[in-house]
């Protein structure tokens, strides 16, 4: 795909963006309002039910096949959350974590990344700092208002549709690493 043709897919300020998604080596998720639309189903026994995009779970692999390792960090606890979480292979998912910038400071940490390295997508008020604080922020299209205008990229997708996926082919797109999008020489 020509350089051209990939700006206007991605709507944003390219170059810029594809210097810092170059630079990640941990692409960090929320889950809640990314990977879901953010709607939750209760039935009258209080059972909660999620509805998942399965092509957010299908990169995981290419991911890690390029040396990308992938997290979640939400702020509810809920069981489907966990099992959706051990499906698509993430390489950490992490619960009930409402402080969640200290959290990833102490995963950079304990895998020897600085900020630069890591991308974070997230959508709400809780995930701010955190998005204020990697090298490579982004928020859904659907996200609050006040959290698209503080990241570096807003997904094309909503939330629940697609938008974890397309932030992790931009970045395996941004080293060239996204079949027939040779992206390395484009800037």
């Amino acid at each position: 795909m020509e350089k051209q043709a990939m700006m206007d897919y991605f709507n944003t300020n390219f170059e810029e963006v594809l210097n810092k998604a170059r630079e990640i080596k941990l692409l960090v998720t929320d889950l809640d309002g990314v990977l879901t639309d953010g709607g939750i189903i209760l039935d009258d026994n209080g059972m909660e039910y999620k509805r998942f995009q399965v092509k957010d779970g299908q990169i995981i692999p290419y991911l890690r096949d390029n040396g990308i390792k992938t997290g979640i960090i939400t702020g509810r606890n809920v069981s489907v959350s966990k099992i959706r979480c051990e499906q698509m292979g993430v390489d950490f998912h992490l619960h009930g974590i409402r402080e969640k910038w200290p959290t990833l400071s102490a995963v950079m940490e304990e895998m020897e990344l600085n900020p630069n390295q890591v991308a974070y997508i997230g959508d709400d008020i809780i995930d701010l700092e955190l998005l204020l604080n990697v090298g490579f922020s982004a928020a859904p299209a659907d996200a609050i208002h006040y959290v698209k205008e503080k990241v570096d990229y807003v997904t094309l997708k909503k939330g629940g549709q697609g938008a974890f996926r397309e932030l992790a082919d931009l970045i395996l797109f941004a080293g060239g690493n996204l079949p027939s999008m040779p992206a390395k020489n484009l800037t």
